[in-house]
């Protein structure tokens, strides 16, 4: 795996309240919630998508970026 070409940082937004917040995603797994920062909404991720990065992330999770699917 060539994680040079892989970006780690994606910006979430919060559907419900429009907060976005930076994270660095997990290489080894695909993160299935996420808790706003700012209005504590419990995130899951879309139909058909494997995490919240791939939902409401600026950039794709590890493993779809690199073209293997989901987690």
């Amino acid at each position: 795996m060539n994680y040079e070409r892989i970006l780690l940082n994606s910006t979430i937004t919060c559907p419900k309240c429009s907060f976005k917040k930076e994270e660095e995603m997990p290489t080894t797994a695909c993160q299935f919630f996420y808790e706003c920062n700012n209005c504590k909404a419990l995130l899951k991720p879309k139909e058909g998508d494997c995490c919240v990065f791939c939902s409401y992330g600026t950039v794709a999770c590890p493993p779809i970026q690199e073209g293997s699917g989901c987690c």
